[in-house]
């Protein structure tokens, strides 16, 4: 079954809009053409800039805001630049602009907003139905922000925990994934082959094989023949395409040595050709500079490939200078420089863009349901659901709500670790100020459990006589794509952004899987209580599994929790009976760190660590509601 753009029901619909965007591309410069295949980055460009350069579309970088970061500040500022590109005149044609987010687990980088698991605890929920109310909660709260597109969602299938965008992935396993795949995209886009009036612009990423770098390294090589490609990273796109997602963005990454954004065999002739995508392809963050030295050469080589919309957040006058040259020299067909602006307006059109209000009129904007309790319910339901419990000596949960209880561990009372990347920052936060809304899980445990008492010091003067059991909560902290990689440091890739340590060296979030070694106070923290007859039940936070061999022994409890979200009560929830575990490891729990000579392959010419729990994992407490 093939894809395509179908803005309206029928036949007739589809060549209305055709017709529509023949005549318009036929009215258009080159100028204009390019200026709509352009992207620049919100900081970097202003209104004015997009009414004089013809600019398709502006996006948001992790962290990039406006204002105070309100609803209303991001629907005033996408309004100014609707309405520059509505201005037409002798020398303009009025074609709206298509604004683009990271909402990726909720539209994080507004204030308020409701945060969802990462994708890798969604996984855990083998719940496709909650998967797809969860794009409808994401769509409504982007729309309310007065924004049209969102970059998700990610349809990496992770190999390599190693990974730092580990957490962004569904699974290891490509059926997991392509079980989401067309429920998260119908969930988006509010409807199947289209977008309905409650949806935004759904974006698959990234194409393809991003999960199956070599070691983890992001950004890297996928080492595969075509067939374990297909069967590993290309199939989930298949049902979400069936779904009609109406964009995909291509990976930084390579396919044996080539990069994804000039490969054209894999852009043209696969995903456009024998898939039938008939929407628009869009490059990653500066994903064409690698290319070549000469950087219109390199804007050549991608736009040959098939991509038609270019992420070029800073670099964005120099790339239409530059395509605009190549394309006179004939080292860019016109006819692709065509097909790619048809694509975008059609994409357009599609979600009724051309007769959509400007965005401060529109009935979404500023909506009072932007982080409401019925919203932040869907992420509570998500995060019980995503809970995987790896061991409970002698039954010791659920816990009685009377009980007396310590709460303690560094990401106890901590709602932007419980976050991770890409919420409010980039790279996410550490503490509660920038988290507006939900419950830390210390918040949650408060609600239900009136003796609990928070101790963030560790609680090293407490005893049995005075706890019953002790709740630790323990795990990574925030981060994002290259810098959440396990690795040893490397020298900055061209086109990677610039981290704020080392110059040029990318730092990573370090060398080893193994918790013990990344955090040492963790597991302090548990064998002091341990040590004093105290039961642990510990709550790890992360965006991955870790080695944590000497933090399960000396637990009478451990849960994996992943990255929750902003609905920390949903861990009490589970914690104190109120719902059963439901959840089952969507990714393989590792005994050691991966390395040569382990025993399972990769699906590439690594290998994987011996598995301590294996994939689809999970335990019970028995005999309790599953809600």
């Amino acid at each position: 079954m093939t894809a395509t753009v179908r803005p309206k029901a029928g036949a007739a619909g589809v060549s209305q809009t055709n017709v529509r965007v023949d005549a318009l591309v036929a009215r258009m410069t080159l100028d204009q053409k390019i200026g709509q295949m352009t992207q620049p980055e919100r900081i970097h460009v202003s209104p004015a800039e997009v009414k004089a350069f013809h600019i398709g579309s502006v996006l948001s970088g992790g962290g990039s805001c406006p204002g105070r970061s309100r609803p209303a500040d991001w629907v005033a500022m996408n309004d100014a630049y609707w309405a520059a590109s509505m201005e037409e005149d002798e020398d303009h044609l009025a074609i709206p602009l298509l604004y683009g987010v990271d909402a990726i687990h909720g539209n994080g980088n507004v204030r308020g907003a409701t945060i969802f698991p990462h994708n890798i605890g969604l996984g855990a929920m083998r719940d496709p139905d909650l998967i797809e109310r969860i794009g409808r909660v994401t769509s409504r709260e982007v729309l309310a922000a007065g924004v049209e597109w969102t970059f998700a969602p990610t349809l990496a299938v992770s190999r390599d925990a190693r990974w730092g965008r580990t957490y962004e992935s569904y699974s290891e396993d490509p059926r997991i994934v392509a079980g989401y795949a067309s429920r998260i995209v119908r969930g988006l886009q509010d409807g199947r082959m289209g977008v309905g009036p409650n949806g935004v612009v759904a974006c698959a990423k990234h194409w393809v094989g991003d999960g199956g770098t070599e070691a983890g390294v992001d950004q890297g090589d996928t080492v595969v023949g075509e067939e374990d490609l297909r069967r590993l990273h290309i199939a989930p796109y298949r049902p979400a395409l069936e779904a009609g997602v109406l964009t995909v963005m291509v990976s930084l990454s390579s396919w044996k040595g080539a990069k994804c954004h000039a490969h054209r065999y894999l852009i043209q002739d696969v995903l456009k050709g024998e898939m039938g995508f008939g929407g628009f392809v869009v490059s990653d963050w500066n994903g064409i500079d690698p290319l070549a030295d000469d950087y219109s050469k390199a804007a050549a080589m991608a736009a040959n490939a098939g991509i038609d919309m270019f992420m070029v957040p800073e670099t964005w006058k120099s790339f239409i200078s530059g395509l605009r040259t190549q394309v006179e020299r004939g080292a860019v067909p016109i006819e692709r420089i065509d097909d790619a602006v048809g694509r975008i307006l059609r994409v357009k059109s599609a979600i009724g863009l051309f007769d959509r209000p400007r965005p401060w009129a529109r009935r979404a904007s500023n909506d009072v349901e932007f982080g409401s309790a019925e919203h932040r319910e869907v992420a509570r339901e998500a995060v019980r659901k995503s809970l995987v419990l790896l061991k409970n000596r002698r039954g010791i949960l659920p816990l009685q709500r009377d009980a007396r209880i310590l709460v303690t561990g560094r990401n106890a009372h901590d709602r932007g670790r419980q976050c991770g990347g890409f919420t409010v920052e980039w790279q996410g936060v550490s503490g509660n100020d920038a988290i507006e809304g939900g419950t830390s899980i210390w918040e949650g445990i408060r609600e239900v459990a009136p003796r609990a008492v928070l101790c963030e010091k560790g609680g090293a003067d407490a005893t049995r006589e005075h706890f019953d059991a002790a709740i630790v909560v323990i795990g990574e902290k925030p981060y994002a794509e290259g810098l959440g990689d396990i690795r040893e440091p490397a020298p900055v890739r061209a086109g990677a952004i610039q981290p704020a340590a080392g110059p040029g060296v990318l730092e990573p979030y370090g060398d080893t899987l193994e918790l013990a070694t990344l955090h040492p106070e963790d597991l302090g923290t548990i064998r002091a209580l341990a040590a004093r007859d105290i039961p642990v039940v510990t709550v790890l936070i992360s965006g991955r599994p870790l080695v944590v061999n000497a933090e399960l022994s000396e637990s009478s409890a451990f849960v994996a929790a992943w990255l929750p979200g902003s609905e920390g009560a949903g861990v009490a929830d589970v914690l104190f009976g109120d719902c059963e575990f439901h959840g089952r490891l969507p990714v393989s729990w590792p005994a050691d760190m991966p390395g040569d000579g382990d025993s399972r392959s990769n699906g590439t010419r690594g290998t994987r660590a011996r598995a301590l729990f294996p994939l689809g994992y999970g335990l019970r407490m028995g005999s309790l509601r599953r809600c």
